[in-house]
């Protein structure tokens, strides 16, 4: 298995954050910046999907202040997300950095798509998901060992909000005002106007250099 689909429901959807993972760097309004991938080629794909499941938002993120989106394929519904077809190795790269650690570990993603999903640790992304195959490819996800009903939900934050916004406007062609809409539905601490009114983080030397202000 030389390549699979990463599937991202959080804000690795937004292109340029992702980009960070593969090849390094700082994300935009993010606290920290990753490595990189030991490859850091671009994906040879990219796709918007649905997947069975539901979003929520949990735990506390010291990237973001605030609450991280954890996907639970029990919840009804679906999960609007974005696909990258990468290599294996980039994705055992991705998940190592979610979890806050180097790249290089190997991960034994012919398990996991035998089983549907397989727990590496108690570490909040360190459970692995086979959400179907797409394009002839197997589709992965990393989430939390937990369900949706099994832990509090926390308040993400005004930044965070924006990147998974501007990544369902980029991966799936929604307007502002739908992508708020979505978001909104998965968390009970922002309402969509809320949301749609968060301004994208300037990049540096822009006139405007303030964050979004959550209301």
């Amino acid at each position: 298995m030389d390549r699979v689909w990463y599937v991202s429901y959080g804000s690795n959807m937004r292109s340029a954050r992702f980009d960070c993972y593969l090849a390094g760097g700082t994300p935009e309004g993010a606290a920290r910046g990753y490595p990189g991938c030991r490859d850091g080629s671009p994906p040879v794909a990219v796709r918007g999907l649905r997947v069975p499941g539901g979003v929520y938002f949990a735990t506390w993120s010291p990237v973001w202040g605030g609450g991280r989106a954890f996907l639970d394929t029990d919840l009804p519904g679906e999960a609007a997300v974005r696909a990258y077809l990468i290599t294996a190795e980039q994705f055992a790269d991705v998940a190592e950095q979610e979890m806050y650690r180097e790249p290089g570990p190997s991960l034994d993603l012919a398990a996991v798509i035998a089983a549907g999903r397989v727990r590496r640790g108690p570490g909040r992304y360190e459970t692995l998901l086979h959400l179907g195959d797409f394009d002839g490819f197997p589709a992965l996800t990393f989430t939390a060992p937990w369900r949706a009903g099994d832990v509090e939900h926390t308040r993400p934050s005004g930044p965070y909000l924006v990147m998974l916004r501007e990544g369902l406007r980029e991966a799936h062609g929604w307007s502002t005002a739908e992508a708020a809409e979505y978001l909104a539905a998965r968390t009970d601490f922002w309402s969509a106007e809320e949301i749609a009114e968060l301004r994208v983080t300037p990049q540096p030397g822009d006139p405007d250099e303030n964050h979004p202000t959550p209301r």
